[in-house]
């Protein structure tokens, strides 16, 4: 029987080759591929830098720190997301708060953040900054968002990791101009990938440069760059300086060289996705037991995610026997996600509790993410969609 996972990587024999041919090289890391695929990264999103990093969260974690984020800090984002769009928070010892989705987009309801935002102002308190997440491929509402950071003055970033390939007011290059940095993820399940690895992008120089720093345990080797006064220390070929408390979350050479591979397929990619979306949406329409996803009329879903919301209130089974009967048909599903402030770690830490934000919560209950892959043929759609609508009968 053959099996599908909710997501899967495409490589095919370009990617392969492009791997060996670094394999076969004399840099297998902190090599030329690095830059060259920082450059392609800036040229496909319009950002004027690009660090690539060895995941997304490290771009997370990156950025909080490239921006500033410290202790007293108030930082922002949805509680329907990744772990690590939240743990960034705390990882700066800033303190982190979330607000609802709205239930047309599942990402930030911006109205929702605004009355946030004046809550902390009426109680003496600013919000640092505002973590936005494209939430399956989605954009959020960006404009707005721009909109009030400039309005209370906080820093936006982009958890841009599902949406690869998205557009939003028909421009793909639209996260680096409205947020001050863009964390991207190239995991085997996202739209285009380079095994494990991720980047920042910004128009920042600084904010650029601190990351780069940041990224390779703080050192710096340039010296027109140290700071020691001793003009002959600074001749010395083997001298570097540690100016910051840095990490290593450095990329290799060979991820670049697939990542390279991988970019220039992403409009296919993404093309395809949204055809399977389509299969999806003729599928499953005018089914009581379905909410499908909707996409607004600015945005370009990139469908990283087919997050598919089922009313089991309707049913005589819940989440957990669906996903074991699907699984029994070779269907893995899964769940995207388990709401960031219902985690023991938040509730304890946070004081957060169920019932804060009904709308993620609900979502939470009925939301499966479905097979999701560009290599899924017809054949598989009519199988995934017959076998999911006939296990609900």
């Amino acid at each position: 029987m053959k099996s599908y996972s909710y997501g899967k990587q495409n490589i095919d024999k370009k990617d392969i080759k492009a791997v060996i041919d670094v394999l076969k090289s004399d840099w297998l890391t902190q090599g030329p591929k690095v830059k060259e695929f920082e450059k392609a990264l800036c040229d496909k999103f319009g950002s004027k830098y690009a660090s690539a990093v060895c995941n997304g969260t490290a771009a997370l974690h990156l950025a909080g720190l490239a921006l500033g984020w410290k202790q007293g800090d108030i930082v922002i984002t949805s509680p329907i997301t990744f772990l690590a769009s939240a743990n960034c928070i705390l990882y700066s010892g800033a303190t982190p708060d979330f607000v609802d989705i709205d239930s047309i987009s599942y990402n930030i309801d911006v109205n929702k953040l605004e009355e946030k935002i004046k809550c902390y102002t009426q109680n003496g308190k600013n919000v640092k900054a505002v973590i936005g997440v494209d939430y399956a491929g989605h954009p959020c509402d960006w404009e707005n968002l721009k909109s009030l950071s400039k309005k209370y003055k906080f820093q936006l970033v982009n958890d841009n990791c599902h949406a690869l390939g998205a557009t939003y007011k028909n421009n793909e290059k639209y996260a680096v101009k409205y947020a001050d940095a863009v964390c991207q993820s190239f995991h085997p399940v996202k739209n285009f990938t380079t095994g494990e690895g991720g980047a920042v992008l910004t128009n920042n120089k600084e904010i650029d440069k601190r990351i780069k720093i940041l990224r390779t345990h703080g050192v710096v080797k340039n010296n027109s760059e140290f700071r020691i006064q001793n003009s002959e220390l600074k001749k010395i070929p083997w001298y570097y300086e540690m100016q910051f408390l840095g990490f290593n979350y450095r990329i290799t050479d060979f991820q670049c060289a697939l990542g390279i591979s991988q970019i220039k397929k992403l409009d296919r990619f993404v093309k395809r996705r949204k055809e399977i979306a389509e299969y999806y949406n003729k599928a499953f329409d005018n089914n009581e037991n379905f909410i499908l996803p909707t996409v607004n009329k600015n945005s370009g879903h990139a469908y990283h995610l087919y997050p598919l919301q089922i009313k089991f209130e309707n049913l005589k089974f819940g989440k957990k026997e669906l996903f074991e009967k699907l699984s029994s048909s070779g269907i893995k599903c899964q769940v995207h996600y388990i709401p960031v402030h219902l985690q023991p770690y938040y509730k304890n830490n946070f004081g957060f509790k169920p019932g804060d934000f009904p709308i993620s919560e609900k979502f939470y209950e009925r939301q499966i993410s479905i097979p999701m892959y560009p290599s899924l043929d017809e054949t598989d759609l009519n199988y995934i969609s017959s076998k999911i609508i006939d296990t609900l009968k």
